[in-house]
């Protein structure tokens, strides 16, 4: 299927989600909680090791919501990625804050399925980097979301294969976390997972059900 018609926001603010001071959780490569830090100390320099989380989300057509980064992100400013991408907070389960970011940043609500955990250091300049142990989950979205346009400048459905080549031809608009999670959801590696909600990929190759 065709990418449909990108949709950006008319809204020029909106409410503000993200905070510099808040306290994140600071792991080692197992999940085991070593401390907490600031979002801005632990992405400055090569970054200190912290749990995130990575959303993505499909209609019934199997098509992928993604979406723009604010150009007043630190990190990747206007970039595309995923549905949705950030941290559970000091304290904060990974259920509970994957539902408070989808709300945060695209007024929606749905169940998600966990795929994988995977680590990886980003360098985006000399002054911050992402440097995460990034759980990735996978949902249905049958609404049209409402992004706040403080963390959101644009979205659109994809299909995965119009993804595919996307990433081929222009692999310098995505984020570095966003490539690498879509490689191993495209493997295979989590077929049944993704069959839960409505898709049959095989060997690279989806479709929706």
């Amino acid at each position: 299927m065709e990418p449909r018609q990108q949709r950006p926001n008319d809204k020029q603010t909106g409410p503000i989600v993200s905070f510099d001071n808040e306290a994140l959780i600071i792991v080692d490569a197992q999940d085991r909680i070593l401390g907490h830090g600031s979002k801005a100390d632990l992405h400055r320099g090569s970054g200190t090791l912290h749990r995130a989380f990575s959303i993505f989300l499909f209609n019934p057509a199997g098509e992928l919501l993604l979406t723009r980064r604010s150009d007043s992100k630190p990190l990747w400013a206007g970039f595309w990625s995923n549905t949705c991408c950030s941290h559970p907070r000091r304290g904060e389960s990974y259920g509970v804050a994957t539902q408070r970011r989808l709300r945060e940043e695209l007024g929606v609500e749905t169940p998600l399925l966990f795929t994988h955990r995977f680590r990886y250091q980003a360098q985006f300049d000399e002054n911050g980097a992402e440097h995460e142990l990034c759980s990735v989950y996978v949902g249905l979205l049958e609404t049209e979301p409402s992004p706040n346009p403080m963390e959101i400048s644009d979205w659109q459905w994809l299909s995965p294969d119009t993804l595919d080549q996307k990433i081929q031809t222009e692999p310098d608009t995505l984020t570095p976390w966003f490539k690498l999670e879509w490689e191993v959801l495209r493997s295979g590696m989590h077929a049944e997972v993704l069959k839960r909600i409505g898709l049959n990929w095989h060997s690279g190759n989806a479709q929706a059900s």
